[in-house]
């Protein structure tokens, strides 16, 4: 029970959660929760899954604190090529096609590449082919110095999104491999050095493509509502065009194409 106590108590630490507020949530006892963080008690199945939930654990990790506390993962984990995904994999690919022609992407979490558009490669343009082995890494990728960097006008502020977003993921989870890969991606961003009209890293992605500058909002959409861990970990990246410029470019290229 060592193993899942300390499970437990890191959780509820990384979320900041008092053990009284944890035990409301979770519909326990102060004192049956103090139990279960030192070891003391046995948590039946049950009340490891309602404090998962109430800890707003992923899949994986909900599946990781029943197998600290003895029982079997809960959520199954899928694999991309399964048959039981078909149907997801038929939807995602239908979603890419119909963005185009805008570039949009599928990611596992910290930015693995699963599936990408045709438009994709208006963002690869140049990149080293190092970068662009499988897995590929879209994170990299756009902000590596033989990958997009030096065609993103603005590196600074749209390395600072990144980066500042893998944070508050590296702050919920604390895996020490992501806060590697945060250090490696803040290695090639530059300091910012804001102006008068700054806006931090609340702007489009501009990106040079010949003599041409891109002007890029992004949206990202998940799986808020499925059970498969797989499942739940996909992102859809679409690249949307801030404006008219960029739009008429985008078309032109596809048709062209």
């Amino acid at each position: 029970m060592e193993r899942f106590a300390s499970e437990l108590r890191r959780w509820r630490s990384n979320r900041r959660v008092s053990q009284l507020e944890l035990a409301n949530r979770a519909g326990t006892t102060q004192r049956h929760l103090s139990f279960m963080e030192r070891g003391r008690s046995r948590p039946g199945r049950a009340i490891v899954v309602r404090l998962a939930e109430s800890l707003e654990l992923s899949l994986r990790e909900r599946n990781g604190l029943l197998l600290a506390a003895g029982y079997a993962p809960l959520f199954p984990e899928s694999g991309l090529d399964d048959a039981m995904l078909r149907p997801v994999r038929q939807a995602l690919e239908s979603i890419l096609d119909g963005h185009l022609p805008y570039p949009a992407v599928v990611v596992r979490p910290y930015g693995e590449l699963v599936a990408a558009n045709a438009a994709f490669d208006v963002l690869t343009e140049g990149a080293a082919a190092e970068l662009l082995e499988p897995p590929i890494n879209v994170l990299r990728l756009a902000l590596h110095p033989k990958g997009m960097g030096p065609r993103v006008v603005n590196l600074a502020d749209w390395g600072r999104h990144i980066t500042e977003s893998l944070r508050a993921d590296f702050l919920r989870s604390r895996d020490p491999r992501l806060d590697a890969f945060i250090a490696e991606l803040e290695s090639y961003v530059p300091e910012a050095v804001p102006g008068s009209d700054h806006l931090g890293f609340a702007v489009p992605l501009r990106l040079r493509t010949g003599d041409a500058e891109l002007r890029l909002l992004t949206t990202l959409t998940s799986f808020a509502t499925a059970v498969d861990v797989t499942l739940a970990e996909l992102k859809l990246e679409a690249f949307l065009p801030a404006d008219a410029a960029t739009a008429a470019f985008l078309q032109s290229r596809h048709h062209l194409g």
